[in-house]
């Protein structure tokens, strides 16, 4: 469904909060069969108060994205993407340096699990081909994820249950469970066409047309929708927390008389005829433990991000990155169609960001498009 993704390589930026470090220290850049570290006498790259990057850890940093993300590729050779790159993994090695015993024992096994999870869901061969294709083992993936976890654990440590509470009451409305049908009419088809903004909302009036005359729902998302995410399911998505969804998209979930069939609502994705089936507001004391585990994650997230905004700069002293082949320019000439790539990302089931062709399985942002 729409998701809140936004275009170019900054939305990628945003979604790299979580999954970023520097990746191979001499002190963790040994593989499982104990080697010993190859002396690296790369050129340094970026050198900061208390520590430096070296030209071959930042290559191995762009190739563990690059497995995790294949798209990442087209962004990498943007220098601007690249220094956004330097500089937050200049944030997790710094922090890491900072982190507690107790982050780091936790993270330990958050990092095997993610292993496994990849394992799981790419399957052993499959793995062990996607690793080797951008010249990695198995431990250079482990290390990356344990420095990104080690700093979001010690992170999460410093927030308070009142913290949480307090986001929570901030945003209220954005936990609304709701249900809603729609039908997307997008500015791209399904086939990849790309479809001029006014024949789009002439079909989509069409729709509404259908439906204000009492045509069943789900039988008209069936034939007209383009949200592969939902058309199967007659265009329904079903108690999802109204802060998955892109901005227009959430406010009407929000504010649409239950069972009205709404105008069409514009998003980048296209234009969506909505009905909200049921909606219920909720309160702290009934959030399940995953929910007020996504936010503690998002407080943490941003404590990282005010710590990039505020003193980071302070931190680096010089900073001679390896220039791009080709000139900066945008990722694609269309536009993100903010469906969450279907990179080598374990699934997940709630999939709060997902675009037009995957509405509901999203990584980012989404739905509310």
């Amino acid at each position: 469904m729409p998701s809140r993704n936004k275009k170019a390589w900054k939305t990628f930026i945003v979604s790299l909060t979580a999954v970023m470090s520097m990746s191979v220290l001499a002190a963790c850049g040994n593989d499982t069969n104990n080697k010993e570290p190859q002396k690296d006498d790369s050129k340094v790259v970026v050198k900061y108060k208390g520590g430096e990057i070296t030209e071959k850890e930042f290559d191995l940093e762009q190739r563990v994205m690059q497995f995790m993300s294949p798209e990442y590729a087209q962004f990498l050779q943007m220098d601007q993407f690249k220094e956004y790159l330097a500089k937050q993994g200049v944030t997790y090695e710094y922090l890491y340096s900072k982190a507690g015993d107790e982050a780091k024992k936790e993270a330990e096994k958050q990092a095997d699990d993610m292993v496994k999870q990849y394992k799981n869901a790419m399957g052993e061969e499959e793995f062990k081909k996607a690793l080797d294709a951008q010249k990695l083992t198995e431990q250079d993936f482990k290390n990356y994820m344990l420095r990104v976890m080690t700093v979001m654990e010690d992170q999460k440590n410093k927030v308070t249950e009142e913290d949480i509470k307090k986001e929570f009451e901030s945003n209220k409305l954005d936990y609304s469970v709701i249900s809603v049908r729609h039908v997307l009419i997008g500015f791209t088809d399904l086939e990849g066409k790309e479809r001029k903004k006014e024949d789009a909302l002439k079909l989509a009036k069409e729709v509404k047309s259908k439906l204000d005359k009492g045509e069943d729902f789900a039988k008209v998302a069936k034939e007209y929708s383009e949200d592969t995410g939902s058309k199967d399911q007659g265009g329904l998505y079903e108690n999802k927390e109204a802060r998955t969804w892109v901005t227009q998209f959430k406010e009407q979930a929000l504010t649409l008389p239950l069972n009205k069939i709404s105008d069409p609502v514009e998003t980048d994705y296209g234009y969506h005829i909505m009905k909200v089936e049921s909606r219920k507001e909720v309160t702290y004391d009934k959030l399940s433990d995953t929910q007020k585990e996504g936010i503690h994650n998002e407080l943490a997230s941003a404590k990282v991000d005010t710590f990039m905004k505020n003193e980071l700069n302070d931190l680096i002293e010089k900073m001679d990155l390896p220039k791009s082949e080709t000139p900066d320019k945008p990722a694609t000439e269309g536009e993100d169609k903010g469906a969450e790539s279907t990179d080598n990302a374990p699934a997940t089931d709630e999939g709060t960001k997902d675009g037009k062709q995957t509405e509901d399985n999203k990584k980012t942002e989404d739905t509310g498009k």
